[in-house]
């Protein structure tokens, strides 16, 4: 496993520096980030999707363009309404087809009679003449058991989500097993203006690794670009944070962020910040350490903080 010294937020600022609005940056980070699972992994049985490659560079002009006038885009984001980040994920990315003349439909569920909800197409989309179902994912994991000794018999299901809602594991096998079955479903073909050519999953996000973990991913089919970071207790957050910080909110989560001045938090502020939120909440936060270029900061790392509690109720939730 490649270390955090390869830092995708220093090759992002690099690449996408002249974009400030933060909704563009998510959409350019969500069409030019790597892919957290490896497409060619026997283990996703060709159901895993990838965007062509230098999709971002083909719509750097678009994107510039769109940063300078966002009004429109952001009146279709709406993002006040938004309590999910995966839904965030999936306007940002309905607006890109869309524009590209791809969308067929987004969001679109299939129902059996009236009340009876079978499913939800994320997107259907039209690549030349193909019909093709894509559902995306936008996920955050936290490995959770790193020792070395288990690399052998490694499994997706020791990354867990932040609220112990899911594993990586357990999600794919929804995603495979169920979602992207649902094309087959009669009261879906019933929606279809045509049979579907395929039906996959993009899946982008982060995946969190404690400091200096060595375990090799590629039998779990994990991308080896994946964008990462890492996770530490409360009482370990000196170790992991520079002098300035700040508590990313949920749909901040995507692109490395960009600041004005006064968001920073000193870190012993920021201590104090998560102490008090653990006081109240279990919840894991994800913070970002910055540094500062000229009225702005910059994100150059990011990590998730949990209360001291995690560690031991993430592997129960492994073993549950």
């Amino acid at each position: 496993m490649r270390s955090l010294t390869t830092n995708h937020q220093a090759q992002f600022q690099q690449r996408w520096v002249g974009l400030r609005n933060p909704h563009v940056r998510s959409l350019a980070w969500l069409l030019d980030a790597p892919d957290v699972l490896d497409a060619i992994s026997p283990r996703w049985q060709g159901k895993i999707a990838k965007l062509p490659t230098h999709t971002a560079d083909h719509c750097r002009d678009w994107l510039l363009q769109l940063d300078a006038d966002a009004v429109a885009f952001e009146a279709y984001l709406d993002v006040q309404r938004f309590t999910r980040l995966g839904r965030y994920a999936e306007r940002l990315l309905a607006w890109y087809f869309k524009h590209q003349g791809q969308l067929v439909a987004h969001g679109l569920p299939v129902r059996s009679g009236k009340e009876d909800t079978i499913g939800e197409f994320d997107f259907l989309l039209r690549f030349d003449q193909a019909l093709v179902h894509w559902e995306l994912a936008t996920k955050f994991y936290l490995l959770a058991v790193d020792d070395p000794v288990l690399q052998a018999v490694q499994q997706a299901d020791y990354f867990v989500g932040p609220n112990l809602a899911d594993t990586l594991g357990r999600k794919m096998r929804k995603i495979l097993d169920r979602q992207l079955a649902l094309g087959e479903h009669p009261a879906a073909q019933a929606l279809l203006p045509q049979p579907l050519a395929t039906a996959q999953a993009l899946v982008k996000g982060w995946l969190f690794h404690r400091r200096g973990s060595q375990i090799d991913l590629a039998h779990l089919g994990v991308s080896e670009h994946h964008c990462q970071g890492w996770w530490c207790t409360l009482n370990e957050l000196e170790a992991h944070l520079g002098s300035v910080g700040v508590v990313l909110p949920r749909t901040s989560w995507l692109a490395p962020a960009r600041l004005r001045l006064d968001l920073g938090v000193d870190v012993s502020d920021l201590k104090i910040q998560l102490h008090q939120h653990f006081e109240q909440d279990n919840m894991p936060l994800m913070v970002a350490s910055l540094r500062r270029e000229g009225d702005e900061w910059f994100e150059t790392e990011r990590g998730f903080v949990v209360p001291d509690a995690w560690p031991q109720q993430a592997v129960a939730k492994i073993n549950g």
